[in-house]
């Protein structure tokens, strides 16, 4: 398993969750984004930087994963091209992207733009929160536990 970050609009709470839990786990991590990104040194961490423009990190995640990996993103089409090749999609407020949801989420997403675009509707979701972090902590130690186990029964 790795775990991918799209890493151009991760919150770096966020992202200080991701390597904590890669280190701790010795999972492979790669934060994928348009300009260049910190990352600590670590053996399992890494980043890579894909030329600027519409969708390059979310393409270069999507031809690199595997049916498996772990994908940090807050990108609806991201997850749902995630979903669509076997793989997990976790968003930064603890929620999880699956084949049941994401097409309920993908035309909330529409409507919602379609509202921005018409005035009737301003702004975006609520800035993270101690509770978004806390549950996007939960969730992950979650998943990756489940995956030790997994593993280990193999």
């Amino acid at each position: 398993m790795h775990i991918w970050v799209d890493a151009d609009a991760c919150p770096n709470a966020i992202r200080d969750i991701l390597v904590r839990a890669a280190e701790r786990t010795r999972i492979r991590m790669t934060l994928v984004a348009g300009k260049p990104v910190q990352v600590p040194r670590s053996r399992v961490v890494a980043a890579v930087t894909v030329s600027t423009g519409v969708d390059a990190a979310d393409d270069a995640i999507v031809d690199r994963l595997q049916a498996g990996d772990l994908v940090v993103t807050a990108d609806i089409p991201l997850a749902a091209r995630v979903v669509a090749k076997g793989a997990t999609a976790l968003n930064p407020r603890g929620d999880f992207y699956t084949e049941e949801n994401i097409r309920e989420r993908l035309a909330m997403r529409d409507l919602m733009t379609t509202l921005r675009d018409a005035g009737a509707v301003s702004g975006g979701p609520p800035p993270l929160g101690a509770a978004d972090k806390q549950a996007f902590a939960n969730a992950l130690d979650r998943f990756l536990a489940k995956q030790q186990r997994a593993q280990q029964q193999q």
